[in-house]
């Protein structure tokens, strides 16, 4: 490719899919322009050179023309007619001979009657062929005589005519190429600066500050604009220098913040590519590094392949600024295991300008469990509670109205069975008004109590439990038990509480085993039944409140806070322990552990 072309090719084909830009339309119109008025110009001079041409072959034929009527006139002055043709012959002959241009001579008399005229049959005639006719005069009394017509062939003002248009042309076109030339390069050279400045600004705005341009071979007032440049690229550099720490420090901080916020954070703008997301988010969406960054956040699914995300954020890109800002899109999100309350908010810069938004995420697993408890904790209650009250109306009504019509023994049943659902009742509320005092941080009064007495007191208190289904309770305690400073009410219903469950569970004609030994600083209460146990998976939630054991082994009603006031009891008020060992099949063993020595809690 020549240098010519390869201008050209870089000022207008490179840039043939692309919008031409005002300064190569003007280019374009400027050659356009100037070749059109060569052209005009050189067709103007063709028109005019021509015609003086043809105006001055005219006048050279007038002249031949002229020049031989005088000629011919003065020999043909003392000849007879017949003398006069072969005169006029000869003299033709001889001036055809001598000028290849002349094609045809006719003269003719006064009466314009042919004298003599030579051959015309092979005279070609072309557009550039004339005719001119001059008179024949009597030289002594200027008498005419008769005329001379002389054709000219035209041969050398065609010559001329070529020649003249070739010069021309070359003459206009190479004044035209030089223009051309020198309108590309002028354009070259500025485009060349302004791609200079041009890939300057990139850099400059990509943050490569303190690059400069060479000044070199450039005119004096792109110069002066290229030392402005590097004057400011200069000062960026330094600026940056001057703040890039500080500002790395600022970053720093407001990452190690939102990395260190205890709920899941993941940032994303408009387009919904994650940005940022800290470290909990990650676990919560149980991401692996940056698996989830510079991600649709749309995309995201859970194990069972579900969207967890993609009807709400478009739900959200549906409300205007003012109603995202007013008021942000809540939602949960069922991941797995997991419930997450998801917040979705704008994001905006200090311009106010809207950046993106913010989706935080709080695990409110235990919450929704606990909701869940509760719901499940009212049903309970309220069966429970429906129960007794409902014997104890009918077996009331039914003493009232009919109580004189039974015999004592019979009276006596209906009293014991009043008793008994009286006491049951009796515990579920105490159940609930424990749990509501103990759940709360209230002091509760504590003593030096001796444990060996108190387990003995439990055992006898559910004596009357075991005789309908001939179960038995064998104690096995330590001689060297201390003193122990404990609420003596508080533990005696959680050790009862423990009792009640074995005896709920126990097989008939089965033993529950109670075991109070000391372990190191600590007191250790046990108790052992032989029922169908309690499978691992169960064992970390039975001292949580409201939860239950529900199936076909585990089919007693219960309120659900029996064990979760026995932790409460223990761990928080005296600072002990409680733990439970159990295989299916194979029993259960409850506990808990006080320590020998603690006067400093609740």
């Amino acid at each position: 490719m020549t240098q010519f072309n390869l201008l050209w090719y870089n000022l207008f084909m490179k840039n043939h899919k692309q919008k031409y830009t005002i300064q190569n339309r003007l280019i374009i119109f400027g050659l356009v322009f100037s070749t059109l008025l060569i052209m005009a110009i050189a067709i103007f001079a063709t028109v005019n050179i021509q015609k003086n041409l043809n105006t001055g072959y005219h006048g050279f034929g007038q002249v031949i023309s002229k020049t031989l009527a005088i000629e011919s006139t003065d020999l043909i002055k003392n000849a007879s007619e017949k003398q006069k043709q072969q005169i006029l012959k000869t003299h033709s002959d001889l001036i055809l001979k001598s000028n290849k241009d002349i094609t045809f001579i006719e003269f003719r008399d006064k009466n314009n009657e042919i004298i003599y005229k030579t051959n015309t049959e092979n005279v070609r005639k072309d557009k550039h062929s004339i005719s001119v006719t001059s008179p024949m005069k009597n030289i002594d009394n200027n008498e005419n005589i008769g005329s001379v017509t002389v054709g000219l062939s035209g041969s050398i003002i065609e010559k001329l005519t070529s020649t003249t248009k070739a010069s021309i042309l070359f003459v206009f076109t190479l004044a035209w190429l030089i223009f051309t030339f020198v309108v590309l390069i002028n354009t070259y050279l500025i485009t060349r600066e302004l791609k200079l400045l041009q890939d300057g600004v990139k850099r400059i705005s990509s943050k490569e500050f303190g690059v400069k341009i060479e000044t070199k071979e450039v005119s004096e007032e792109v110069q002066e604009l290229f030392d402005a440049f590097n004057d400011m690229s200069n000062k960026l550099h330094l600026y940056e220098e001057s703040n890039v720490e500080q500002l790395t420090i600022e970053r720093n901080k407001l990452q190690a913040v939102l990395m260190s916020i205890a709920n899941g954070v993941v940032v994303c703008d408009n387009n919904d590519k994650v940005a940022l997301i800290n470290e909990h988010a990650k676990e919560l969406l149980e991401l692996q590094d940056d698996q989830l960054l510079n991600t649709n956040i749309k995309n995201y699914v859970d194990s069972d392949g579900n969207f967890c995300f993609n009807e709400k954020i478009d739900e959200y890109k549906k409300l205007s600024l003012e109603e995202r800002t007013a008021k942000p899109v809540i939602f949960n999100v069922k991941l797995d295991d997991k419930t997450l309350k998801t917040i979705i908010s704008p994001m905006f810069n200090q311009n106010h300008d809207y950046l993106g938004y913010i989706i935080v995420m709080i695990d409110i697993t235990r919450e929704a469990e606990m909701d869940v408890m509760k719901s499940q904790f009212i049903s309970n209650v309220s069966h429970e509670l429906r129960t007794p009250v409902t014997v104890l109306r009918s077996y009331i009504d039914t003493l009232y109205d009919m109580g004189n019509d039974f015999d004592y023994e019979s009276q006596k049943e209906f009293i014991g069975t009043l008793h008994t659902e009286i006491i049951r009742l009796q515990n579920m509320v105490n159940d609930i008004l424990d749990f509501s005092r103990l759940d709360s941080n209230a002091k509760i009064e504590k003593n030096e109590n001796d444990l060996s007495q108190l387990v003995d007191y439990c055992v006898n208190e559910v004596q009357a439990l075991l005789k309908d289904r001939n179960l038995k309770i064998e104690t096995e305690k330590d001689s060297d038990i201390p003193m122990v400073n404990c609420n003596y009410d508080s533990i005696a219903r959680a050790l009862t509480n423990y009792l009640s469950n074995a005896i709920k569970y126990a097989p008939n004609d089965s033993t529950i085993k109670v075991r109070l030994y000391k372990d190191n600083n600590d007191v250790v209460v046990t108790v052992r039944d032989e029922g169908i146990g309690i499978a691992p998976e169960f064992q970390k939630k039975v001292f949580e409140r409201f939860y239950r054991v529900e199936n076909k082994t585990h089919s007693v009603k219960g309120t659900g806070l029996g064990l979760h006031l026995v932790k409460t009891t223990i761990e928080k008020h005296h600072g002990g322990h409680v733990f439970v060992n159990s295989e299916p099949n194979h029993g259960a063993t409850f506990g808990f552990t006080l320590p020998i020595n603690d006067d400093n809690l609740i």
